[in-house]
């Protein structure tokens, strides 16, 4: 039996929407299940199904508006220092343990040589750990800078590169660097600042720290 348009219309949508439900980032879930809902949405327009034509109609517009606030609501950040004998980190690292591995996979769990360690919190739930070890006396080298899956939408990277370079230049660093081990873990640095380094492999990233206006 051949299938006419319209059923790998509906088929596709299906698809999209159970998709979306495997998706651990809130904000992945949403767009996927909003692009699913609209397919659907038009699919039950023209089989003259408007129960589901409806139903998806709606869901369409709960997705807007979960985006819209994911987008423009205001959260709270903070950075909190790790104390090198914090049974919470060990614990953390255990439980995500293989999930680091994918974009940190030379990573060894230590705080010794650490020049750098913090908690990220979001509304006060602990979101992520930065460690980073000193590349020189100026730049830093980003052994772990990992997010919790939920919260991976680029907020907390914008929190720690951008809002927060003040914090590393006051450590007196000028220069962030971070190897890349995978595709998505590039395309994260590059949306967050970081270029190529042409001082080694091309996995290398780099970001340089805007130089504080003596005047500010």
């Amino acid at each position: 039996m051949t299938l006419n348009w319209l059923e790998w219309l509906g088929y596709i949508s299906s698809v999209i929407v159970a998709v979306s439900l495997l998706m651990s980032s809130i904000i992945k879930l949403r767009w996927y299940n909003l692009i699913g809902s609209i397919l659907f949405a038009i699919y039950g327009f023209l089989i003259n199904a408007i129960p589901v034509a409806l139903i998806n109609t709606v869901i369409v517009f709960i997705n807007i508006y979960y985006l819209y606030k994911i987008y423009t609501e205001k959260e709270y950040f903070k950075i909190i220092e790790i104390n090198e004998e914090s049974k919470y980190l060990q614990s953390f690292y255990d439980f995500y343990r293989n999930d680091i591995s994918k974009y940190f996979p030379d990573f060894r769990f230590s705080l010794q040589g650490t020049a750098v360690s913090f908690y990220i919190l979001r509304n006060m739930v602990s979101a992520g750990i930065f460690i980073a070890t000193e590349h020189d006396k100026e730049s830093l080298l980003i052994n772990l800078d990992f997010v919790m899956p939920e919260y991976r939408d680029f907020k907390i990277g914008k929190f720690i590169f951008e809002d927060n370079e003040e914090y590393f230049r006051d450590k007196g660093y000028l220069k962030l660097f971070c190897y890349a081990s995978n595709k998505e873990q590039k395309t994260y640095l590059k949306k967050m600042g970081f270029m190529e380094s042409h001082q080694e492999a091309s996995t290398l990233m780099v970001r340089s720290l805007k130089v504080r206006d003596n005047f500010d």
